[in-house]
């Protein structure tokens, strides 16, 4: 029987630990409670000590799936600046500029997930 946890190292030489999926479902109770408690460290589970699925806290998710979507928005954003930068005109408020590639300069930013240089 495999145990319970298994470090599993990634290309880039960081190591992870990797629970077996009944261990998961034992500790589903608490790694919802430490979600609750504003934890956000992520739960990887795999057989044999292979990472194949991440349980993260729903806030998480939601950031990663909108900038994973936000794919889009990058190549209007692109296209806007390319746009410009071939028919140059006047200088316009940085507000308006914002406001024509969909930047909201009034959004908080959360820097969370950036680690310090």
């Amino acid at each position: 029987m495999d145990p319970d946890e298994t470090p599993h190292l990634l290309p880039d030489g960081e190591r992870v630990w990797v629970v077996s999926p009944s261990a998961a479902s034992k500790n589903l109770p608490g790694l919802l409670n430490l979600f609750r408690s504003g934890q956000t460290e992520p739960l990887i589970l795999g057989d044999a000590g292979q990472p194949e699925a991440v349980v993260v806290p729903w806030d998480v998710w939601r950031r990663l799936d909108a900038l994973a979507a936000d794919e889009d928005g990058f190549d209007h954003a692109y296209d806007t600046v390319r746009e410009r930068l071939d028919n140059p005109q006047p200088s316009i408020p940085l507000e308006e500029a914002a406001a024509q590639i969909g930047w909201d300069l009034d959004e908080d930013i959360d820097e969370s997930d950036f680690k310090p240089q």
